[in-house]
């Protein structure tokens, strides 16, 4: 694609880019500044601004650089200012050569013509679990690879759960879920903490549910929508969740549940590190679909991608780049950094067998699924606006579930 045409797809890219919202937030800041007039410097911009020079990731960008035998200049970037950062530099001619970036990102960059191709780069994708592949394919293209995955599932403190008598095994379902949170209301503990906030995050965390109900992102207000958000209005009205779920972040979700008293917290692999210093013994179980089995829950992580270059000659080394980055002892080392779980069945098995806590996750991912999958692409941050607005409207009391989602619909149509 000329370079031209690149500017002006960016430009409309860029509006719509903003919309979405990373579920895990860090700050930072760094020169935009993508190239070096010496060739042998090839650019990385990350959205993990948190890890400073020195740390085991940049240790790894700079052995990787060593291996294909040239220098890395790497910027660290906030999640939100990485991607309009990028679309920036594609209008100016000034993309990086190698771009990890939040994965409902890469199909919005992709329509810009910011990335190019796997057919194109040639990277090996071919080991990479399909549903999360999914999350970096648009138009039947595939347009990178992920570093790694983060998803939801259920910690629950297993104290309370003895004190309300209740087994985890039991919970296979929403009645059985449902039937525990009414036996610990009873027993004088709370039930369940969640992120319902007017954000990204809210949509983020409802999705397993949405899903888990059997219903789909391109039809808002089916039956099966409806029975999941009544799900959650009705945990509100019986006192099983808080009230406090409609301005929760999953940061202050999941403060809640470390305050001892939750039985249940919907949350992600990034908060194991809290977990375990949290005084009091946690198990994690995957959310459980309506009538059973595994929900799936949406895939957070990032995808390891290649922008397009007016010097085509640059790719052979950035394609070196992203294949040592990805390799399988680099993303066994990069994910127990980041918390994430491998997006490779090969790595999830080292993660487990090196720590069994991970196999709960592990399952999780497995059955996890891309945001912007099914080719919903830049359709999805739309479409999730709706999402929250309706999950407020009934959770706030504002409106029923089927008039709420009947709206959102509507909307988006």
């Amino acid at each position: 694609m000329h370079s031209s045409s690149r500017r002006l797809l960016a430009t409309v890219a860029l509006s719509t880019v903003v919309a979405v919202v990373g579920t895990a937030c860090s700050s930072g800041a760094g020169s935009t500044d993508a190239k070096d007039a010496d060739s042998g410097t090839y650019t990385v911009w990350d959205p993990y601004p948190q890890f400073a020079k020195g740390s085991a990731w940049t240790k790894l960008l700079d052995k990787c650089g060593t291996q294909a035998g040239v220098k890395i200049k790497r910027t660290g970037f906030d999640t939100s200012d990485l991607a309009n950062k990028t679309l920036l530099a594609a209008q100016q001619g000034n993309s990086p050569d190698v771009l990890i970036v939040d994965n409902p990102v890469v199909s919005t960059l992709a329509e810009a013509g910011v990335l190019t191709t796997t057919d194109d780069n040639k990277l090996d994708t071919s080991k990479v679990d399909p549903n999360l592949l999914a999350a970096g394919q648009s138009g039947g293209k595939t347009y990178g690879t992920p570093i790694g995955a983060n998803t939801l599932a259920l910690y629950y403190n297993k104290e309370v759960l003895k004190e309300a008598g209740v087994d985890i095994a039991s919970v296979k379902d929403w009645k059985s879920l449902t039937a525990a949170l009414a036996k610990v209301e009873k027993a004088g503990k709370k039930g369940i903490t969640f992120s319902a906030i007017g954000t990204e995050e809210g949509s983020f965390q409802f999705l397993p549910w949405f899903w888990g109900s059997g219903a789909q992102l391109t039809e808002l207000d089916s039956d099966k929508a409806v029975s999941a958000l009544s799900l959650w209005q009705d945990w509100l009205k019986k006192g099983y969740a808080p009230n406090s779920v409609i301005n929760n972040t999953q940061t202050t979700s999941w403060q809640e549940f470390a305050g001892g008293d939750y039985a249940f917290a919907e949350n992600g692999t990034w908060q194991l590190a809290n977990a375990e210093k949290a005084g009091f013994e946690y198990g994690v179980l995957p959310i459980p679909g309506s009538d059973g089995g595994n929900a799936a829950a949406p895939t957070g992580g990032e995808f390891v991608t290649l922008p397009v270059q007016d010097d085509t000659g640059r790719y052979t080394t950035s394609q070196k780049l992203a294949t040592c980055l990805t390799s399988t002892q680099n993303l066994y080392d990069t994910d127990t950094t980041l918390s994430y779980v491998a997006p490779t069945t090969e790595v999830q098995n080292k993660q487990v067998a090196a720590n069994a806590d991970l196999k709960a996750w592990v399952d999780a991912v497995k059955a996890a699924r891309g945001r912007t999958s099914d080719d919903l692409g830049t359709k999805y941050p739309k479409i999730s606006e709706q999402l929250w607005k309706a999950v407020q409207s009934a959770l706030s009391g504002s409106k029923s579930p089927e008039d709420a989602l009947t709206s959102a619909q509507a909307a988006v149509k």
